[in-house]
């Protein structure tokens, strides 16, 4: 099993069977330099498990997860545990698992917008200022792919929209492949190069446009969702 030409990371006929249960099944997917491609689904769709199989996080029973020789990969995950009661400022957190340098950190903060949360205690972020602190920490991996798995999770409406924005200027700055998992249908379909709406199964992918209008997009989320996207786009 090959990878397609140019990826950066790829799965094929990725499956995962749990407990008799089928989790994924044959799914194809492929992240090319500098495009932004979203996986959409319902709840339980199997959209977090594909990144986990993708990052080498949880095993497939069958196909082959293939990535570029050398690849670095940010990573923000859809949960990140936190205890109030330990002291964490955004410093320390960006430098938990790295040895990034003052102006390293400071570059990347200023780059997701909270510099001036450097000194402020993680546990007393906002949901917004969270994500963009785990993007900033990401981020200082110099990734050629960033992973989101709900990168907007406990943000608001007009700070999801700036959100979006922020990550498609990091792939217009960087150049770099993201793979988002994503609810936001509106956002997804304004910001995304290549779309996939994931139920275990790949149901339909393709341009933002043209997944809109597939029979298989409605069935998914029914008739409303395609009128509802073009209000916004």
């Amino acid at each position: 099993m090959l990878k397609a030409q140019g990826a950066l990371l790829s799965a094929r006929d990725a499956s995962l069977v749990i407990g008799g249960r089928s989790i994924l099944d044959h799914v194809n997917i492929d992240i090319r330099p500098n495009e932004i491609v979203t996986v959409i689904g319902p709840n339980g769709a199997g959209k977090s498990t594909l990144v986990r199989c993708m990052l080498g996080l949880q095993p497939l029973t069958s196909g082959e997860i293939v990535r570029r020789k050398d690849l670095r990969i940010g990573y923000v995950p859809q949960r990140f545990p936190l205890t109030s009661n330990v002291p964490l400022d955004v410093r320390r957190l960006l430098s938990l698992t790295l040895k990034p340098s003052d102006s390293e950190i400071d570059e990347a903060l200023a780059e997701t917008g909270i510099a001036h949360l450097k000194s402020a205690h993680v546990a007393r972020l906002s949901g917004g200022e969270l994500q963009r602190a785990l993007l900033a920490r990401a981020l200082l991996r110099k990734p050629k792919l960033l992973v989101l798995d709900e990168p907007v999770q406990a943000v608001d409406f007009m700070g999801e929209a700036r959100m979006y924005e922020l990550i498609s200027a990091i792939r217009k700055r960087h150049g770099c492949g993201i793979l988002m998992v994503s609810h936001d249908l509106h956002m997804v379909m304004a910001e995304s190069d290549h779309v996939i709406c994931l139920n275990g199964h790949v149901c339909c992918e393709g341009g933002p446009q043209s997944v809109q209008q597939d029979p298989e997009f409605a069935k998914l989320f029914g008739p409303s969702a395609a009128r509802m996207i073009a209000a916004y786009t």
